[in-house]
């Protein structure tokens, strides 16, 4: 199974806000300096983020995106499933009844994954991030 780059960085964006910034704004060229990645495509995970009720922009001149749930509550399925949906991974192809055994398998294994996503929180990382200044959060 892979994420889009999309999720990669949406999960790195996240992961600074809750590290670095959990009660401030951090403005989107910051953001994007500290990940290394662009502006325009980081500002488009952003809008998904905002869109999920994970986080949301505030103006201003000191302005910019922080979070807006609770740290300990936002978990990896929160954010893979605001940049990629809720769609299932894998639908059967072949009519036959819905009792498809190779779809129950998969989607047995999908619920776990999803179990375990869930079950992880972006701010338990947040005490194996090594503190080195002026260091890429990647």
């Amino acid at each position: 199974m892979k994420y889009s780059q999309a999720t990669d960085y949406a999960l790195h964006a996240m992961l600074y806000l809750v590290a670095e910034a959990p009660d401030k704004p951090v403005s989107v060229q910051l953001l994007a300096e500290k990940l290394g990645v662009s502006q325009t495509y980081l500002s488009k995970m952003l809008t998904k983020l905002v869109k999920a009720g994970l986080i949301h922009s505030v103006s201003g001149a000191n302005g910019g995106y922080k979070l807006k749930r609770n740290q300990d509550d936002i978990s990896f399925l929160d954010v893979i499933q605001a940049i990629e949906g809720t769609t299932s991974l894998f639908e059967c192809s072949f009519h036959h009844d819905s009792a498809c055994l190779i779809q129950q398998v998969v989607a047995d294994a999908e619920q776990q994954m999803m179990h375990t996503l869930k079950s992880k929180k972006i701010a338990d990382l947040v005490a194996h991030i090594p503190k080195q200044p002026h260091e890429r959060l990647t």
